[in-house]
């Protein structure tokens, strides 16, 4: 049975398939992966940083065949793919200049003669990774990891094989002979947790629920990035126009399949029409097309399996009471698109209100009062990101310590940072990326002390 398969979004096409390696094969690559990791734990930090910077002066120089391969394969426009590529090896260069005084080892005076902290690898970690950022994701992961002297065995997603394999060509050329990737079926994941030393995953809830399962079962260390359903507060005194071009730009791009996108747009009685005018108007202007033409601004989604998916939950929500302003039908024709689609009055009867929405899907939800907007926000099994949009900075600043979130921003559009930490809290998982918290996710904080 064919495990891997790429399917152009934009014509429904099957481009290229390749199978599942063997259970031998995968005990083989694991007992590999742990002797490459056993050398390149020996270097130091220092010794580690030419063959990443190797892989960030790869990156740039591929960058359009890599983007091309991701837009193929996932149906992102092409601007995008090539931003996910720059951002990748923006981030190995960050680490490079980060990583070295950050593992250090640091001197702690104790009653000790000697004491202190060593941060040390943990050895091979395992990655199960998703499909919409198949470079970006990767990497995030890995290049912190790889920094702290792990080895890291990475399972694609079924769907972007060809970008997968492109990326860790490009890592063999740097030279890193610690990174690898395992192209494991479903049932080979449980015996990759056991033979690996800790596990990284990014996905959906219902699938790390099964990841933490299996890693607390063999007592490995996790790092879990699930779903999103971020709230997007509108206060009475934002720049409306402003807020809605955000939203607007925050919900549909990536063709809304983005894990830290707006999801929910709560509105406050004083705004709500005016936004909802200003929303719709942005929302209307986007064209859909092929992800390749520059002037396509929506693409499409990435399987046919999402978009019915997405389309059983916007009938649901119409079934119960929300009332759609715009799109909602599914496209004849070739490909998986699917029309921005905007929702309002979205309630608790509505799976849209507690479930993550991951396509082209606006859900307006009309708060009773700004502590009501707050409530809305937190309602919900999910806490990655949001934002808050007010002209009263320290007023926002104060509401933001309400949400329940890894991450708030104020008067922006939710996102991430090389420099800030990137994870969430409830149903969207635990353990961060990104920063300097990123790279002590995988490493052994070993005391030491001399009398």
């Amino acid at each position: 049975m064919t495990a891997y398969t790429s399917c152009n979004p934009a014509t429904g096409e099957v481009v290229f398939t390749r199978p599942a390696e063997s259970d031998t094969h995968l005990a083989e690559q694991i007992a590999a992966l742990k002797q490459a990791q056993r050398d390149w734990r020996g270097l130091s930090v220092e010794q580690r940083i030419p063959p990443l910077l190797k892989l960030a002066d790869l990156l740039e120089a591929e960058r359009e065949r890599l983007a091309d391969l991701v837009t193929l394969e996932v149906g992102r426009r092409t601007a995008e793919c090539l931003a996910e590529i720059d951002k990748s090896a923006q981030l190995i260069r960050y680490y490079a200049q980060l990583a070295p005084g950050l593992l250090a080892s640091q001197p702690i005076a104790t009653g000790a003669s000697k004491s202190g902290v060593a941060f040390e690898p943990l050895g091979l970690v395992l990655a199960v990774m998703p499909w919409n950022y198949p470079i970006w994701q990767v990497l995030r992961f890995a290049v912190p990891a790889l920094f702290a002297g792990n080895a890291c065995l990475v399972k694609p997603a079924p769907s972007v094989p060809q970008a997968s394999a492109a990326l860790l060509e490009l890592a063999h050329r740097a030279g890193l002979a610690v990174l690898d990737i395992g192209w494991l079926d479903n049932e080979q994941v449980e015996e990759a947790v056991r033979l690996c030393d800790a596990v990284a995953f990014t996905g959906s809830t219902s699938t790390g629920r099964l990841i933490a399962g299996l890693a607390g079962k063999h007592l490995k260390k996790t790092v879990l990035e699930l779903g999103g359903s971020n709230p997007f507060i509108v206060l009475r005194d934002a720049d409306i126009a402003a807020a809605a071009k955000e939203a607007c730009h925050s919900r549909f791009r990536d063709a809304g399949q983005s894990c830290n996108a707006a999801k929910r747009l709560i509105v406050v009685p004083e705004i709500a029409d005016e936004f909802v005018a200003a929303f719709l108007a942005e929302a209307v202007a986007l064209q859909p097309g092929d992800p390749r033409d520059p002037a396509a601004t929506l693409a499409p989604l990435t399987r046919a399996d999402l978009r019915e998916a997405l389309h059983a939950q916007v009938l649901d929500a119409q079934a119960n009471g929300a009332e759609l302003l715009l799109g909602g039908q599914m496209p004849s024709g070739p490909g998986f698109f699917y029309p921005a689609t905007v929702l309002d009055h979205v309630n608790p009867a509505c799976r849209v209100y507690h479930e993550e929405v991951f396509g082209p899907v606006a859900s307006i939800l009309r708060a009773d009062s700004e502590a009501d907007a707050i409530r809305l926000a937190n309602d919900t099994p999910f806490g990655l990101g949001a934002a808050i949009y007010t002209a009263d900075t320290e007023r926002g600043w104060q509401l933001a310590r309400q949400i329940e979130a890894g991450s708030v921003f104020l008067n922006r559009h939710t996102s991430s940072d090389l420099r800030l930490p990137f994870g969430g809290v409830k149903a969207s998982g635990y353990g961060r990326e990104l920063s300097e918290f990123g790279l002590y996710e995988f490493v052994n904080v070993k005391t030491y002390w001399q009398k």
